[in-house]
């Protein structure tokens, strides 16, 4: 199978092209190679063909595609970024840059596309109430931040609340501009589906982290926040009191969904997009991944910091029995031996800011 993977130079992308070139796929891997995200541009990988092109070059997209048997869509702008002055980029990069993507898509006849959606479209995580049930609290007020009150109560009694998994059906909850964006992503892709008679599927990547993810950026995750610390000999910093509960998932295992997605997503029912949570089945608090993270390095100890991001969440971890019961996924790489290998693992060079 031939496979167009946007963003396929990228801390995801190249892990993706690995493992479909290991499975005797044809990657071909399309990357602006964006200073932001790839100061020193990356060897081009022996199992795949290489287009350095924006996926939002129609012309350069239209090339690519000609005898395409699917897509796997990992271009995009990630992270809570810097501050809201990054939103028209983040709009830009992945919306407008899904629907040129998209539009080319459809020109192409090309039906089968594979989406890196995020647990962000969610916004908080699956709670539970000991009076009221099942319930959604809204978003954080300064006020209680700046207090130090960073669980989210009962919206009804103000009761302390249960955090549990959430799964594909819970009502969409985007609380920042990458998580709007994500989300937007996949109402473009299911639009282009209905109309298309396209197949779809989006895999909502819980905590990604492993060897090749970049350094010193504000647009990384929280694992490679901590890494790159680590790295400089410096303590992590562990914002809020460390108890937000996260799923870490090997992006060996991300890429593996990824490759058995693509191979699905041919046999399921056109015109309708499926998101499948992504995550390890293994919740753990930002605090236990710092000082497992740091322990592996062999220190310094990580420093709880009280500060906070307004666009953060406090818990959201994943169930994903949709993606074990529909594709047969299973995670392989279990968190201590993940972190064993994280803390040891190079980073990419530091983007340009």
């Amino acid at each position: 199978m031939r496979v167009l993977v946007t963003g396929g130079a990228g801390f995801i992308g190249s892990h993706i092209v690995s493992a479909l070139g290991s499975l005797g796929h044809q990657p071909i891997v399309l990357d602006a190679l964006l200073p932001s995200a790839h100061p020193v541009p990356p060897p081009p990988p022996p199992e795949a063909e290489w287009i350095q092109a924006d996926v939002r070059d129609r012309t350069a997209l239209s090339g690519a595609l000609r005898g395409v048997d699917a897509v796997c869509h990992q271009a995009a702008m990630v992270g809570l970024g810097k501050d809201f002055a990054d939103a028209p980029d983040y709009v830009s990069c992945n919306d407008l840059g899904t629907s040129v993507l998209l539009a080319a898509m459809a020109e192409a006849e090309v039906r089968d596309l594979v989406l890196a959606g995020s647990m962000v479209v969610y916004g908080e995580g699956r709670y539970d109430c000991p009076r009221h049930g099942r319930v959604a609290p809204g978003p954080r007020t300064v006020a209680d931040l700046d207090a130090g009150r960073f669980e989210p109560g009962c919206p009804s009694c103000g009761a302390e609340l249960a955090p549990g998994p959430i799964g594909e059906d819970a009502a969409a909850d985007p609380r920042n501009v990458y998580a709007a964006t994500k989300l937007a992503q996949e109402h473009l892709a299911a639009a282009w589906a209905r109309a298309t008679g396209g197949r779809a599927v989006s895999l909502r990547y819980h905590n990604v982290y492993g060897p090749g993810m970049p350094r010193d950026t504000p647009y990384a995750g929280v694992a490679s926040f901590f890494r790159s610390s680590l790295a400089r000999g410096e303590s992590p910093r562990v914002f809020e009191d460390g108890g937000q509960r996260r799923d870490f998932v090997h992006v060996r295992d991300v890429a593996s969904a990824n490759a058995l997605a693509l191979s699905a997503v041919r046999i399921r029912e056109p015109g309708v997009l499926s998101a499948f949570n992504t995550g390890s089945g293994e919740p753990h608090t930002v605090g236990e991944m710092a000082r497992e993270l740091a322990a592996a390095h062999g220190g310094p100890e990580p420093v709880v910091t009280g500060e906070y991001r307004l666009g953060d969440v406090r818990h959201i971890t994943a169930s994903s029995a949709r993606l074990r019961a529909e594709l047969g996924w299973r995670p392989s790489v279990g968190f201590a031996e993940g972190m064993a290998e994280f803390a040891a693992a190079g980073q990419r060079a530091a983007a340009v800011l």
